[in-house]
């Protein structure tokens, strides 16, 4: 199509479809930026304190906590008790700084994120764009779901569940279009770093698995489901349900650890095309103690959405995932706009059994 041809069809637009802001692209991604670019304004890590925010657009509130840069261990010990074959070698890595969700992200939160009474497609862009649309609307949103998706567990106050990968960095990009922070998932190594704060033990509190109960919700002390977040004590650095409640997205594909020698300085694993599996941490109310370990890795399959009626599964909901939600990271460093936009669209993937 040539520049008059393009004119041409412009001018035969609704006005709606003309004045919107662009689909959730490179371009939209770009707004956002500026945006956070501008709001932003802590530029080292002393500048770094925890704050109290609300999604701007429900007012449903969240905390973040400061978690300074540093060097662990990542991975368990081979002496360890329950260590699983994945959680070693154990190698060296340095994360820089970042803020992290103080608790995991609620139902109060992601609700209005994932049910908004809009037509949308399968790909959650919405059908049409209105005119008056703001850059948070035309961030894509789940398609509505064809089930409660609490399962009757509880929703205010409870954590989220049953999202994708996809989903959950989706609501990143949207709460970031809406706050002006910079938003995603943790990499697995910042996740086990803040789950540690500084600790070598097998769990934040310790080796001894009988004294989870006053720091973890698991299948011993759940009562059969998860509870609303926050009520057990928190790990050494101010992070409560670290360990239990709901297992937490992190932002990397699955891959066996290899032995290194050299400082791995913010790794990360970049999920392949195949969506099967990719990684989650923290154990849940579903599991044993074992599971709650700071090293222990959990993958996801396809498995975790075998209900889903739909014919391609959605690319939003994991129905099985009963016990699967995440949590907010923030970090100092803004990448560019082309890092946010891959790093906010790494949840898709080609459907393949695991």
């Amino acid at each position: 199509m040539n520049r008059f041809q393009g004119t041409l069809l412009a001018l035969s637009l609704p006005l709606s479809l003309i004045a919107a802001p662009p689909a959730d692209d490179l371009e939209l991604v770009k707004q956002i930026r500026e945006k956070i670019i501008a709001k932003s304004t802590e530029k080292k890590e002393a500048e770094m304190k925890g704050y109290d925010s609300a999604v701007p657009e429900t007012g449903a509130k969240f905390a973040m906590v400061p978690i300074k840069g540093g060097q662990f261990l990542m991975g368990s010990p081979a002496e360890e008790a329950e260590r699983k074959e994945d959680e070693g070698p154990q190698r060296k890595v340095a994360v820089s700084p970042f803020w992290m969700g103080k608790c995991e992200v609620t139902w109060d939160e992601y609700e209005p994120f994932m049910i908004t009474n809009i037509s949308r497609k399968k790909d959650g862009a919405p059908s049409v764009i209105a005119e008056d649309a703001t850059v948070p609307d035309v961030v894509s949103k789940p398609t509505t779901p064809y089930t409660e998706m609490s399962f009757g567990m509880g929703t205010k106050g409870y954590p989220a569940i049953s999202m994708t990968q996809h989903a959950a960095l989706k609501y990143c990009q949207w709460l970031s279009a809406q706050t002006g922070h910079f938003y995603r998932l943790p990499t697995e190594a910042e996740w086990e770093y803040a789950c540690r704060a500084g600790t070598t033990t097998a769990y934040s509190w310790g080796d001894d698995p009988t004294k989870g109960g006053d720091y973890a919700w698991y299948w011993d002390n759940c009562d059969g489901k998860y509870q609303p977040v926050g009520q057990k004590k928190p790990n050494p650095w101010g992070l409560h349900d670290i360990h239990g409640n709901v297992i937490e997205w992190v932002l990397d594909g699955y891959a066996p650890y290899q032995k290194s020698d050299k400082l791995l300085e913010d790794p990360l694993v970049p999920p392949s095309e195949n969506l099967y599996p990719r990684v989650a941490r923290g154990g849940s109310w579903y599991d044993g103690p074992e599971a709650l370990r700071s090293a222990a890795r959990f993958k996801s399959s396809a498995a975790w959405k075998v209900q889903d009626p739909q014919l391609p599964k959605s690319i939003w909901y994991h129905t099985n995932g009963m016990w699967l939600g995440f949590r907010l990271v923030r970090p100092l460093e803004i990448p560019s706009a082309e890092e946010m936009h891959r790093i906010w669209n790494s949840g898709r993937g080609i459907e393949n059994e695991e």
